[in-house]
Parts: C-alpha cells; structure tokens; sequence
C-alpha cells in the first residue's frame, strides 16, 4: 500500500486498538539488548546475493498476473511460494485466515511463514507482502482504474529479495534463525479505508505466539525501481534507530549508495503493526516510484521493465551482510 503518513498519521492509534494487549515496539525497544554483531573472518563470507536470480523471482510472480486475493492469480502464486519455499526451508506454515471485504466478499488470505533453523532462540524476522492491489486508482487510463495492477514493484521486488536470501540460507546457513513471513491483503483497501490495508500482518500480530520475540525485523517493499533511492524511513527511526543504524552503516561500509542517508516521511506499512505488537520492525522502502512525481505507484506501470536486478542486488546484499554478521 504505501501511503505516506502525512496523509493518514491517524491511522497509529487505530492499529494500536487492533493488538489490544501487546507491548508497544517503541517500549519493547527499551528492552532489547545490544545488536551482537561480529565482522566476518574471510573464510566465513557471506554468499554472494545475485539481483539477476531475484529478478526471475520477480518475473515469476509477475508472470502469474496480478495477485490481488480471491484472483487466480493469487491462487497460482500461493502455490509457487509454498512450492518454492518448502523446497528451501525446514519449516514452512500457512496462516490462513478470512477477512469480509467490500460487498461482503470473503477475502481467503494466507500468511507464508517460512523458518531457517527453527531451533535456534536467536532470531531475526525478514518480510514483505506478496498480494498485489486489486485496483488502480492513480492510472492516467480512467476506463483502467477498476483493474488489478500487476504489482511488480509493489508486492513482487520485496519477495523477490527474500526468496533469492532463502536460496542462500539454504546453502549456506547463518549462526542464527531466520522465519521469513510473507503477508497476504496488505493493499486491498481503499485508500481513505485504512482498516482493510495491513490485513495479514495485523493478523500475524494479532496471532504471535507470547514467547516469539525476534531481535528485530526488516520489512522490504518497492524495493525494485531502476532509480532507488532509500532514505530512513521516519517511524523506523522512531521505533527501531539502532537497526536502521545498522542497515545504513552495513550498506556505507560495503559502498552502496541506494541507501541515503536522509529521513525520509513515515510510511503507514507492514512494519506498523509489528511495532504495536512488540517486534521491533524497520521498513526498507522508495517510496517514490520512479521520482517524486509517483506516477508508477498504483498504475499500470508497475511493471518489470521499470524495475532492476541492480536494485534487488544492493537492497539483498545489505540484508545478507546484516543476517550473516549477527550472532547468537
């Protein structure tokens, strides 16, 4: 979805009654230890994150057509996630859960939960939503704008990244745990309807289990644009500064320049809801696709020609030095 908070600041105090009970991320935060992080002896580097492999994992999706729920689309790629992640993971979970949407249809939505060695107590959440948005209202084509976008920038880059990092945690696995949680209905509502954005990450919340408390997530969305531009996003700095200091100092240090260091707006997202709940969640996000202007979000140009392997590759070798360099 991606709506900037200026348009809709009022939207943290409604989520907050959605996880009634659960500690806020900016008191959770408080709790947290130091991130124990170590530089890598040279025989323990980490894999090689390839942009080319993850852009085929973006076509794949967008090849499906758009994924908006209860489409066919969405049925094929439910079933290319879980085929793809069990062949990857030890553990794969599908969180199934029903919402009402507009005109009463029941929405059949499904969380992925894919989990790297699911025994270990040191954890790290890595995320992104995988439906794509069943209208698009900002297309220059009025007669267009009741139709499914095909989402390859919003919805496909960020699983992208995360299913090319789930080929590397396979072949090579890191010293700590690893649950990759894709989340389903993050961009079915309307845009003044902020109850029916974030539907499967609320749900997640909603749903977690009292003693799972990863140290920290990144969420990834929009990640794909040829011209990335990836500034700190404001309620990531408000609710986790430490791990957005360490995503921007680990991308400095490896001379990746997408990552800016700029604050950039706060962006009503999937990392919301985790924050409410207690899990201390960052949102790796360009907003403004291709520049300022927006005119690719929410339109028919959302496609893969506007989007790069370049980009997946340095957003996913950020994200593979940070989980590789982490320690139990």
């Amino acid at each position: 979805m991606k709506i900037s908070f200026l348009f809709c600041f009022s939207l943290s105090f409604a989520l907050s009654l959605a996880v009634t009970g659960c500690p806020k991320g900016s008191d959770k935060g408080t709790e947290q230890g130091p991130i124990r992080q170590t530089a890598m002896p040279r025989t323990e580097a980490p894999p090689v994150f390839s942009g080319n492999r993850a852009f085929t994992y973006l076509t794949d999706q967008t090849a499906l057509g758009p994924r908006n729920p209860n489409s066919r689309g969405h049925d094929a790629c439910l079933r290319y996630l879980t085929e793809t992640l069990r062949g990857l993971a030890e553990d794969v979970r599908l969180q199934e859960f029903v919402h009402i949407g507009y005109g009463g249809e029941r929405l059949a939505l499904t969380n992925v939960i894919a989990s790297f060695h699911p025994q270990a107590t040191a954890r790290v959440l890595l995320c992104a939503h995988w439906d794509t948005r069943p209208r698009a209202e900002h297309d220059e084509d009025k007669s267009r704008r009741n139709e499914p976008i095909l989402g390859a920038n919003d919805g496909a880059s960020g699983v992208a990244v995360l299913l090319e990092i789930a080929t590397l945690l396979r072949s090579s696995p890191p010293a700590i745990g690893v649950d990759i949680v894709l989340f389903d209905g993050e961009d079915y509502g309307m845009e003044t309807d902020h109850q029916r954005y974030l539907l499967g990450s609320r749900y997640f919340a909603s749903q977690r289990a009292a003693d799972y408390v990863p140290r920290f997530g990144i969420l990834l969305d929009m990640v794909g644009d040829k011209f990335l531009d990836l500034p700190k996003e404001g309620s990531s700095i408000r609710y986790a500064p430490d791990v957005v200091t360490l995503v921007w100092n680990t991308a400095a240090s490896l001379g990746i320049r997408q990552f800016t260091n700029e604050e950039g707006e706060e962006v009503l997202d999937d990392h919301i809801p985790l924050n409410e709940a207690g899990i201390r969640t960052i949102d790796i996000i360009d907003f403004n696709y291709p520049d300022q202007t927006n005119r690719f979000w929410h339109t028919h140009q959302d496609i893969p020609e506007n989007c790069s392997a370049e980009s997946l590759e340095a957003v996913g070798t950020v994200i593979t030095q940070v989980v590789y360099g982490l320690r139990p």
